[in-house]
């Protein structure tokens, strides 16, 4: 078998391959655009994401994108779906906060009408599912946005 002298002694062949792949594997990910391919998402987030496409696309569109003028109110005077993505204002809202919007549904404040525009999902979801689709959510932010919603949910 090849040996690969060392400093501190011998390696074979097959332990630095793979201490290399352990120090280049990581760097290549950081390296990438960000998103998360189901390759390489923990099950959490991949399990986030199959939930986000059954029950939150329709609204919020297929890569968290949101409805198109989402920002100002419909004809019935309320705010259309935001975009959970980078675009939008999710990232602002503490895991608590977003699990209650998620559970319990969501009424935009400033809507002119009483009803939840977002339906409430706590009887369709169970705590961990809603958790899986609040990481899911992460991975369509920046890092910057990231690491600004894990600050406000300490």
């Amino acid at each position: 078998m090849p040996l690969v002298q060392m400093a501190n002694g011998r390696l074979s062949m097959n332990k630095l391959i793979g201490l290399l792949v352990l120090l280049f594997v990581p760097a290549l990910a950081g390296a990438s655009d960000g998103s998360v391919s189901a390759f390489s998402a923990p099950p959490e987030v991949a399990q986030g994401r199959q939930i986000y496409e059954q029950y939150c696309a329709a609204c919020h569109g297929g890569q968290g994108e949101g409805a198109t003028a989402w920002k100002k109110p419909d004809e019935k005077g309320e705010i259309p779906p935001p975009p959970h993505d980078e675009t939008g204002h999710t990232w602002r809202h503490n895991d608590g906060m977003l699990f209650k919007m998620i559970a319990e549904g969501w009424r935009h404040p400033f809507n002119k009408s009483d009803r939840l525009t977002m339906p409430a999902f706590g009887e369709s979801l169970t705590d961990q599912e809603i958790g899986a689709v609040i990481e899911y959510l992460k991975t369509l932010w920046t890092d910057e946005q990231r690491e600004y919603q894990a600050t406000e949910s300490q």
